[in-house]
C-alpha cells in the first residue's frame, strides 16, 4: 500500500512541477498579447484563449500537487499546534469527509458535459467542441476532459493522504509516511 502512495505522490509532484512552467509561459503569452494589442493594434485570438486556458490547467492539474506540498489554504487555528496524532486525525478525517466525495461528486456531474463536449451517442458522431470564436483553439473538448483528470490526480492525492495520516494513526513512523 505504501507502495502506491508513493507512486501517487511521486506522479502528483511531476505533474505539478511540470504545469508550474504555464505560468511564466502565461506571463509571457500574456505580454505578447498586450503588445500585439497596444503597440500593433493586433488582435490574436488564439494566443488570448491559450492564456485562458493555461490559467485554468495551471489550477486544475496545480490542485493535487498543492495538496500534496500542503499548500492549500487552511482555516485553521488549532491544526499547526495539534500534536501529530491530531493533525493525522483531520487529515484522515478531511480526505475521506471532503475531498473524496467532492472528487467523486465532480466525476459524476461533469460526466455528461465532458462527453457531450467529444461525441454525440444520440447520432454516433465526433463532436470534438472547438471555440465558438472564428480562429479560436480547436481542443475545447480537451480543455474539458482536464475536469476528470483534475478530479481523478485530486482523487488519487486524497487517498495518499487519508492512507498516510490512517499509518500515522497506527503509530508508522516510516519517514515515508511523514506529512
Amino acid at each position: 500500500m505504501l507502495d502506491l502512495v508513493q507512486r501517487l505522490d511521486r506522479f502528483n509532484r511531476r505533474l505539478g512541477e511540470g504545469v508550474a512552467w504555464l505560468a511564466l509561459a502565461m506571463v509571457l503569452l500574456q505580454f505578447a498579447v498586450v503588445m500585439l494589442r497596444y503597440v500593433f493594434a493586433i488582435g490574436f485570438i488564439p494566443l488570448q484563449e491559450a492564456v485562458w486556458h493555461m490559467h485554468g490547467l495551471l489550477f486544475m492539474l496545480g490542485a493535487a500537487y498543492t495538496l500534496l506540498e500542503d499548500g492549500h489554504v487552511r482555516v485553521d487555528i488549532f491544526y499547526r499546534s495539534a500534536p501529530r496524532r491530531r493533525r493525522a486525525a483531520v487529515d484522515l478525517a478531511g480526505s475521506l469527509l471532503f475531498i473524496v466525495p467532492v472528487c467523486l461528486l465532480t466525476l459524476y456531474v461533469s460526466w455528461n458535459y465532458v462527453l457531450s463536449a467529444i461525441y454525440d451517442f444520440a447520432s454516433g458522431t465526433w463532436i470534438l467542441e472547438r471555440s465558438p470564436e472564428f480562429g479560436g483553439l480547436p481542443l475545447i473538448w480537451a480543455y474539458k476532459l482536464v475536469i476528470w483528470i483534475f478530479a481523478l490526480t485530486l482523487l488519487a492525492q486524497g487517498i495518499s493522504l487519508a492512507v498516510k495520516a490512517a499509518l500515522r494513526l497506527r503509530g508508522d513512523d516510516d519517514p515515508a509516511v511523514a506529512a
